[in-house]
């Protein structure tokens, strides 16, 4: 087991996924890295007002700014690689902004032809805590909105609708430090970015943005075999997770519910209604995410539910 230390510079941060972008980094299964990520909009300095425009990373932002890709060598398609997040450490300071664009919610709303609002955040990370230049204050619970892997298809795609393959764009607050985050390859090395720093944020997104933040994480990349959900899940200190990602609600929640089913079912030796009666009492779903042109929706096992 080897560590490895990553920094965000312009060789080492991307803005879309690509099975052909060569990777920044190269590590063993196994190795552990300290990975720096800047926030999602790639800012190098400090807002000093809320919505001050600071110079960014790139100039023509087309997604997330990402810190990889990260090869994994010998990764092949069938793996999967387990992302274990050993500790997450926010950056002193975070925005969160609403209203910014037009979309089917902010219309919703009437929030669609008049000005974002912005929120700047002081972030303690050793007290727990964010407070606005508003004077508010709420506890964090740091994570990455953005952890994916490269998928087998041309050409560079966005980092801002999550994928059944792929992950990416997942804005799941439960992938805090401690979890692990289940990723099926399907390209040699995996190619895995990382970043959109969450210090907080409620399940469902709802302004389209949380706590936006740069972020100082510690990893663990491991390929592993015979997991008993074939697409992305995680194990967190909440409990077991998996995911549904569709412009179709229904849709999204069906496949987050059939593949927690599918792990009951490895776990307990049950039929699927047998598994759906037991989930019942116990399983939640959440909406994950209503921002990303993509409706995420995850089902949580909360962790000693079933004994």
């Amino acid at each position: 087991m080897t560590r490895h230390e990553i920094d965000a510079s312009p060789s080492t941060t991307v803005d879309v996924f690509s099975r052909d972008l060569p990777p920044a980094l190269t590590v063993e299964s196994g190795d552990i890295i300290l990975l720096r990520a800047l926030n999602a909009s790639g800012h190098l300095q400090p807002q000093t007002f809320p919505g001050e425009q600071v110079p960014t990373m790139s100039r023509q932002r087309r997604g997330h700014c990402l810190t990889g890709p990260i090869a994994v060598r010998g990764a092949v398609r069938g793996d999967v690689l387990a992302v274990r997040f050993v500790s997450l450490r926010p950056d002193t300071w975070g925005y969160t902004v609403a209203a910014a664009r037009d979309t089917p919610l902010t219309r919703r709303l009437g929030l669609h032809e008049g000005p974002p609002a912005w929120l700047l955040w002081q972030i303690d990370a050793d007290a727990g805590v964010a407070t606005s230049d508003r004077g508010h204050t709420v506890r964090i619970a740091p994570f990455h909105g953005v952890t994916g892997v490269a998928w087998d298809e041309p050409g560079e795609h966005s980092t801002i609708p999550p994928r059944p393959v792929g992950g990416g764009n997942i804005d799941c607050k439960e992938l805090v430090a401690g979890s692990i985050l289940y990723l099926p390859v399907t390209v040699a090395g995996a190619l895995l970015s990382v970043g959109d720093g969450h210090a907080a944020q409620g399940d469902g997104e709802v302004a389209g943005t949380a706590i936006e933040c740069g972020m100082t994480t510690e990893l663990q990349l491991e390929l592993v075999a015979e997991r008993p959900v074939p697409g992305v899940h995680a194990e967190t200190p909440a409990g077991q997770i998996t995911f549904g990602f569709s412009p179709d609600l229904n849709a999204a929640m069906g496949d987050a519910l059939d593949a927690m089913l599918a792990w009951l079912q490895a776990s307990y030796g049950l039929g699927k209604a047998t598994a759906l009666a037991l989930a019942s009492p116990v399983l939640d779903l959440r909406v994950t995410q209503v921002a990303n042109q993509s409706w995420g929706v995850h089902a949580l096992l909360p962790a000693g539910a079933i004994s």
